[in-house]
């Protein structure tokens, strides 16, 4: 049996990888979503407006974007963990700059961990499918997206009433545990492997990634993460379906960063909570995400591949219509909402996978498809608060939601139908 590029023995190390893999994951979402709960006291304190309170949680989503070809260079040069451990640096680096007082330093910090969570992102999945054993690449591949969600779940949770007793830029700061206990760990794990003589990857591992090789095991694990390409094919730019899957992934993306960024606050005003308790509630989007991740594969082998983009439609349509018309019911949205956008990526890249002709053009398409939706979900956050600022309403917002979740619709049911004709 192997794992990966290098055979799999049982005790040299494998299960650390694993678990070092899913305690850097708690750290690769959860400082992005820690402002949340405590936006408005940011924007009183900082002396900002809502649209500018906005980019504070989008301009990392910014930096997954435009920082992809970055973070190649960075895995190829360093090889892949050398380059975890950066990012994971980077993300604590960036969590102490946010604390110093102002809204340029914020916004620099959240740059900078916009910037080394790309990093990681995109090694982790090259991580996963070199050391881990072939059958149950899936399995960990599911828990690494869970624990993504675990970690918004417990900042979304524990941020305000952390805020309450030591004020928000201290209950930030502590965020930067968990990753200090991820540098811990990979760094244990670094140490053991040189001891036991394992080998690292280096530029061979980086650059299969970056041109898409490895026959689309890339592609098959990306989900929720983005991939690192290099070449791009002219002709998948003509494919009807390559801009109805971006159509669904920017629309996606749009969607899940504003709300987001802004839900603990919509909670408060619109339900008349506490901090704590919108946050509370704010993390049911962030904790049901978690059995999401692993309710769509369950779908796709078990019922017809028709129910799960029915499924996640559904969700989508559920939480952005719900909020706008029932508002009172919000946990039961956000519900709907977590499962649209945990299985949502996997039915979108698993579409790319069947119509793609070849490794290289399902490359391209990734690359396209996650930079341009990337690029356009970090609008949603400062569209959304841009609104609110203007209208002293969210209802606006989420009819724009509303809007964009129906596009989301419509072009994800084109595509999936695209690629079910892909198959035959």
């Amino acid at each position: 049996m192997t794992a990966g590029n290098r055979p799999f023995v049982p005790g040299t190390g494998i299960a650390l990888v694993v678990v070092g893999i899913l305690v850097a994951a708690i750290s690769l979402r959860g400082p992005i979503v820690a402002p949340t709960p405590v936006l408005r006291e940011i924007e009183s304190d900082l002396g900002i407006g809502s649209a500018a309170a906005g980019l504070i949680t989008t301009a990392p989503v910014l930096m997954f974007a435009l920082l992809t070809p970055v973070a190649a260079l960075v895995i190829r040069r360093a090889g892949a963990e050398i380059a975890l451990l950066i990012s994971l640096t980077g993300v604590l680096c960036g969590t102490l700059i946010r604390t110093v007082p102002g809204f340029e330093w914020m916004l620099a910090g959240m740059l900078v961990i916009g910037a080394a969570v790309t990093i990681g992102n995109v090694v982790i999945p090259v991580i996963i499918r070199r050391d881990v054993p072939g059958p149950r690449v899936a399995v960990v591949t599911a828990a690494y997206v869970a624990m993504l969600n675990v970690g918004s779940l417990l900042t979304s949770l524990a941020t305000a009433p952390l805020a309450a007793l030591i004020g928000w830029p201290a209950a930030l700061l502590a965020w930067g545990m968990l990753t200090v206990a991820g540098i811990a760990l990979w760094g244990v794990h670094l140490r053991r492997a040189r001891r036991s003589g394992d080998r690292f990857s280096g530029p061979a591992t980086a650059t299969a990634v970056a041109s898409g090789g490895g026959g689309g095991e890339v592609a098959r694990l990306t989900g929720p993460l983005p991939v690192v390409v290099a070449r791009r094919e002219r002709s998948f730019a003509r494919r009807p379906v390559t801009w109805l899957l971006l159509a669904s992934f920017a629309a996606q993306c749009t969607i899940y960063y504003a709300l987001t960024t802004w839900l603990p606050t919509l909670a408060a005003d619109t339900l008349g909570l506490g901090a704590t308790a919108a946050g509370a509630l704010a993390s049911v989007y962030q904790g049901v995400g978690v059995a999401g991740a692993f309710l769509v594969p369950l779908l796709a082998r078990y019922a017809p591949r028709a129910v799960a983009p029915m499924v996640i439609c559904v969700c989508w349509i559920l939480v952005t219509g719900g909020m706008l018309l029932a508002p009172d019911l919000l946990w039961v949205w956000l519900i709907a909402g977590a499962i649209g956008h945990s299985g949502g990526f996997v039915v979108i890249f698993s579409a790319l996978v069947a119509v793609a002709r070849d490794d290289r053009e399902a490359a391209g398409m990734s690359a396209l498809i996650q930079g341009g939706g990337y690029a356009l979900g970090a609008l949603g956050g400062p569209a959304m608060g841009l609104i609110h600022e203007i209208t002293g309403r969210w209802t606006g917002g989420l009819v724009l939601l509303l809007v964009l979740a129906i596009v989301y619709c419509v072009a994800l049911s084109t595509a999936v139908a695209a690629a079910g004709r892909a198959r035959r």
